[in-house]
């Protein structure tokens, strides 16, 4: 657990203390950072503080900004931020998490999907106070001695200290060399961009402990590590992630984030406020507090979360209209207080109208899915469907076939590369 509560933190640095560890799970070593920003603050020296993210999809979700957040924070206390493009660690393949070995992305997949990043990482990040580089820029000159030596300073046994190592090797599951250069590679980054704190997600641990290591071994100050808590996605269940289809993508229309935002778990409002809008911990504990006391409806705390998300990506003109759309589309006086919700697998653009009615029920077929549709028999998001040949875009949706059969079907795009 994070050992912040104990360590002793100067007047001058309190506020940035709170303010910079408030939602972390673990500071490492926290006696470390507090030097660090002490030291900072007085020498007037910004600390630089890195994130690693490779390319592996084109698109950036809530789950992602959870980090971005908290470096937006050091920003605006003066920090910088180095955000390194995985463009080299993206052809090894992270194995975090994963029982079996990741395939490795070609290099046009990289290279596209690292230019959409770029273009939405500044919806966050203050572009002025961070630096943008690619691993590749060190890791590809780097020679077959090089490599040798790297490695060397790591043994498997460490490596197989890994929970994800640990049980493929237990599993008698395949565990191939290059998978144990990633966390090598990824600590070598950290000497490359001579990082103070590297932040990452829980799962991403033992990675962030080997480059304090890497880092010591190379005569330098070893980075603190902070981790952040993997954000739970609309199911309430995983961590929010595009192939299991309960993600909030950044770019998706402001209608969708405010529609999926409004499903989100009512146990799961206060991580959605501290994690994805930065709301202190004390303030959310309030806001909540206030729907158990029954001074606000949880529903109403949940419209504030979709409303504020769609304004901090899409502004607030756009907030208003997908809350507007929102209330004229899901209360209806016709529309029943508790709605079915079914989701349907399709692909990345989409899937056929025709197709989500025959999967979730609201038709025995595609065929009568299709004659329903031509008779003017189905609606959705309360406007009728005239077109038979209509695609249904990755979001959520109400339809209502007849007078009295209502379902909230959500679509998920197809699964990530």
């Amino acid at each position: 657990m994070n050992e912040t509560a104990t360590v002793d933190i100067p007047e001058e640095i309190r506020a940035e203390w709170e303010k910079l560890t408030a939602g972390c799970v673990e500071v490492l070593p926290a006696e470390e950072l507090r030097d660090r920003l002490v030291r900072a603050k007085r020498e007037r020296r910004p600390l630089r503080v890195k994130l690693g993210a490779d390319p592996s999809a084109p698109d950036l979700h809530l789950g992602h900004t959870v980090a971005l957040n908290k470096l937006r924070q050091f920003q605006e206390l003066g920090h910088t931020v180095v955000f390194i493009v995985g463009d080299f660690t993206a052809r090894i393949g992270d194995p975090t998490g994963r029982s079996e070995t990741r395939k490795p992305l070609t290099a046009e997949q990289i290279q596209a999907n690292a230019e959409t990043y770029l273009a939405q990482l500044f919806k966050i990040l203050d572009p002025e106070r961070t630096e943008v580089v690619r691993n590749s820029e060190w890791l590809d000159p780097m020679r077959f001695a090089d490599v040798v030596r790297l490695t060397s300073q790591y043994t498997v046994a460490r490596m197989l200290e890994r929970d994800d190592f640990e049980k493929r090797y237990r599993e008698n599951r395949p565990i191939h060399i290059h998978e144990f250069l990633y966390p090598l590679v990824q600590g070598y980054d950290s000497i490359a961009v001579r990082a103070d704190i590297e932040i990452g997600g829980t799962d991403q641990k033992f990675n962030l402990l080997v480059g304090r290591e890497l880092m010591r071994e190379a005569g330098m100050a070893p980075q603190c590590i902070m981790t952040l808590p993997l954000l739970v996605g609309l199911d309430g269940v995983d961590k929010m992630s595009k192939s299991l289809g309960n993600y909030i993508g950044i770019t998706e229309p402001p209608q969708e984030i405010y529609g999926k935002a409004m499903s989100v778990p009512d146990e799961m409002m206060r991580d959605y406020l501290v994690l994805t809008l930065s709301y202190a911990p004390a303030a959310a504990d309030e806001l909540l507090g206030q729907t158990r006391d029954g001074r606000l409806h949880p529903r109403d705390l949940k419209a504030r979360i979709a409303g504020e998300l769609v304004a901090r990506y899409h502004g607030a003109g756009a907030a208003r209209e997908a809350a507007a759309h929102f209330d004229r589309v899901f209360r209806q006086r016709d529309t029943p207080e508790e709605i079915e919700e079914a989701s349907v697998a399709g692909e990345a653009e989409g899937l056929a109208l025709v197709r989500a009615l025959a999967q979730t029920g609201l038709a025995a077929s595609n065929g009568e899915a299709r004659r329903l549709i031509t008779q003017g028999g189905v609606s959705v998001d309360g406007e009728r469907v005239a077109d038979a040949n209509l695609v249904l875009r990755p979001g959520a949706y109400l339809v209502k076939v007849g007078k009295r059969r209502f379902k909230k079907v959500v679509v998920t795009a197809g699964a990530e590369r």
